[in-house]
């Protein structure tokens, strides 16, 4: 299963029109419609503040997608700020983003549910973003390119 950052469902809906990639959204919808993707309230929380692309009204038919934290997830979501450096982590998004921070909540569904987490964050020497906290509690990340790339998509 992935679970997917707001950075690379932006990148789909910003940059890959329905009408101009027809076969990668029927992939795309499959995935999502047998559970093998997933994300978070506060993903999708971000990506209205950012509406792009038809995502509104994929989200209306997709609400299942984005679930609400477990209390293990919220669990796994203080012990990733029990680590001081990746405090940084909630200070910038707050920031950059209105107070929005989605971050640690996709993390932390992917490690309770073994998933992959997908976004298109680099990971950076001493960073605290997405790659860096998921590589400190082994877990695994992709890029977009990756995600596609284990499907093994080619358009």
């Amino acid at each position: 299963m992935y679970v997917f950052d707001t950075s690379p469902l932006s990148e789909l809906f910003r940059s890959y029109y329905r009408g101009r990639f027809p076969t990668l959204w029927k992939l795309f919808d499959k995935l999502v419609q047998d559970g093998l993707i997933t994300s978070t309230r506060e993903v999708a929380r971000e990506m209205e503040k950012y509406s792009r692309g038809g995502f509104e009204e994929w989200m209306k038919l997709n609400k299942d997608v984005f679930s609400t934290p477990t209390a293990a997830e919220a669990e796994l979501v203080r012990k990733i700020y029990e680590v001081e450096h990746f405090r940084q982590n909630i200070e910038r998004k707050k920031i950059q983003n209105g107070g929005l921070n989605a971050d640690p909540f996709v993390i932390a569904k992917a490690a309770m549910n073994d998933s992959i987490v997908v976004t298109l964050e680099i990971e950076r020497p001493g960073g605290v973003g997405i790659p860096n906290i998921c590589r400190h509690f082994k877990i695994e990340c992709f890029s977009l390119e990756d995600f596609m790339e284990a499907e093994d998509w080619k358009f």
